[in-house]
């Protein structure tokens, strides 16, 4: 009986730890895909913010991975190579790993960035890390310094009334706005006069450094919530705004005021593969996962919806069998760099016959 009833013990005890392991182990994948959710939506939001396709971002998240363990086995090479050990004094250890995460980690980025075809971002990285440094070039400084020094602020509307003033709304690296302003450059009656920007480490705010051109810093709450930033506008004698890559959406109150005078370019042929979250990247990759036989630009009048104001012009690209988005990204920037600036400067200007696609 002593035997049985400790048996019965015996199997109550194994049936709770049971279902205390049962417990634990649902707690435990329960909090594991919280984990793994928290981190899935932090890389979506990393890849959105690089504007980089799927393919891409792992590339990128590869090299980043192979230069942080390359780094750490370099260091420690080179540690016991030095013969550093236990009694060196500790100024000296740290000075070594100071010197390989500013010096040597950096160029082991760029280093496999180049082997896997990602140099180009990786170099402008780096270039965005010197300017969070501030670390700039000679170049970068004198241009300042001749900014500094002379006239550089908002036109304004007596000193400008022969001339058709343009403000640029970009978000990035600004390529598109650097080739309206060579295009429009000494033109008699068509001038870019304002960068409009909602990143201050954006590219395009270098870029009107480098030609001397008012930059407009703007935050969200007054953009949407305000005054839209009509009044700085206004100010600065603005007639027509340009879209070059920007990437928030225009508050009705701004189309109001200029209506028809709002020009916008699309990375595909619309309406198709546009509307809100269609932009860079994203449009690519939809356009190569739907099998489309070609792609092309849309410049567009903007209205109060996404990508749906009155077309003005497209060009078109063929898509090859072994496209993939990067390679059609690649060909839509030669689109928008060849038409862009023209047809800016056809619609400013008033001039009725569009450009030869």
């Amino acid at each position: 009986m002593r035997f049985s009833g400790l048996g019965v013990y015996s199997l109550k005890t194994c049936h709770a730890f049971d279902v205390d392991l049962t417990q634990t182990s649902y707690f435990f994948r329960k909090r594991l895909l919280e984990y793994l959710s928290h981190f899935w939506t932090m890389f979506i939001r990393l890849q959105e913010k690089w504007g980089v396709s799927t393919r891409q971002f792992w590339i990128l998240f590869i090299v980043f991975g192979l230069t942080g363990c390359t780094t750490a086995v370099l260091t420690r090479y080179i540690t016991a190579w030095l013969g550093m050990d236990a009694g060196t004094f500790w100024v000296w250890k740290v000075l070594l790993r100071v010197g390989m995460l500013v010096f040597g980690y950096q160029f082991i980025l760029l280093g496999y960035g180049a082997l896997l075809g990602q140099w180009a971002f990786f170099w402008k990285y780096e270039k965005k890390l010197l300017q969070k440094l501030g670390v700039r070039s000679l170049e970068s400084e004198v241009e300042r310094t001749r900014q500094l020094t002379t006239k550089n602020k908002l036109p304004t509307p007596d000193s400008r009334l022969q001339t058709k003033q343009i403000a640029i709304f970009a978000s990035g690296a600004g390529s598109n706005a650097e080739k309206i302003i060579g295009y429009l450059t000494g033109h008699p009656s068509v001038q870019v006069s304002l960068i409009v920007c909602n990143k201050p480490g954006a590219g395009v705010i270098s870029i009107a450094e480098n030609h001397g051109i008012p930059v407009l810093l703007i935050e969200k709450e007054r953009f949407f919530r305000g005054d839209s930033y009509l009044p700085d506008l206004k100010a600065a004698a603005i007639d027509f705004i340009v879209l070059a890559g920007f990437l928030w959406k225009v508050p009705e109150a701004l189309i109001a005021a200029y209506p028809d005078q709002i020009i916008n370019i699309h990375p595909a042929l619309l309406p198709n593969y546009g509307g809100k979250g269609m932009y860079g990247m994203k449009v690519h990759e939809a356009v190569i996962a739907a099998g489309e036989k070609e792609s092309g630009i849309t410049i567009h009048y903007v209205n109060e919806h996404f990508d749906e104001g009155t077309p003005i012009f497209q060009a078109k690209c063929i898509i090859d069998g072994g496209d993939t988005a990067e390679s059609l990204a690649l060909k839509i920037h030669e689109l928008e760099h060849r038409h862009f600036p023209e047809v800016v400067e056809r619609v400013v200007s008033g001039s009725k016959s569009p450009p030869a696609p």
